[in-house]
């Protein structure tokens, strides 16, 4: 299809925007990370464990929504990296708390930037107001309930 032709009907749908506006953040967000040899799930838990501290890992997997066996390899790469560090937990000694080293908390400000800059490349065609508009109504459809 050309690219003037007018959009069809199920390109007007607003779940078929979000779809493609949120594959090229992702697409943007993944390229900026990998700069620093980083994936989309170490920044979630990079992020998340700079956010509410040392985690038991039961607990990071629960809020950044990565099954447990697969955060397992994220937290075998950030550690192996020295980014993490994995050390009993002062709750319950059975369990590991997850923390950041201070190279993690080093490279966590430079994936800020980075993805910061992947957004800003989302998000160019709009002028500022617009853009506090976007993140505005997409806070509201997320929080919203489902029907």
């Amino acid at each position: 299809m050309p690219h003037d032709a007018p959009l069809t009907h199920l390109q007007t749908l607003p779940s078929w925007l979000l779809g493609r506006a949120s594959a090229l953040g992702h697409r943007l967000v993944t390229d900026h990370l990998a700069r620093e040899g980083m994936r989309m799930p170490h920044h979630a838990v990079l992020c998340t464990v700079a956010e509410h501290g040392p985690l038991a890992q039961a607990e990071l997997s629960r809020i950044v929504r990565i099954d447990p066996k697969d955060l397992v390899a994220v937290l075998n790469d950030l550690q192996a990296k020295e980014l993490v560090t994995r050390t009993p937990d002062a709750r319950d000694r059975r369990k590991n708390a997850i923390d950041l080293s201070p190279a993690g908390r080093t490279l966590l400000g430079r994936l800020e930037a980075l993805g910061d800059q992947a957004n800003e490349a989302l998000t160019a065609p709009l002028d500022e107001r617009e853009r506090a508009t976007l993140n505005a109504l997409l806070a509201r459809i997320i929080a919203a309930p489902e029907s």
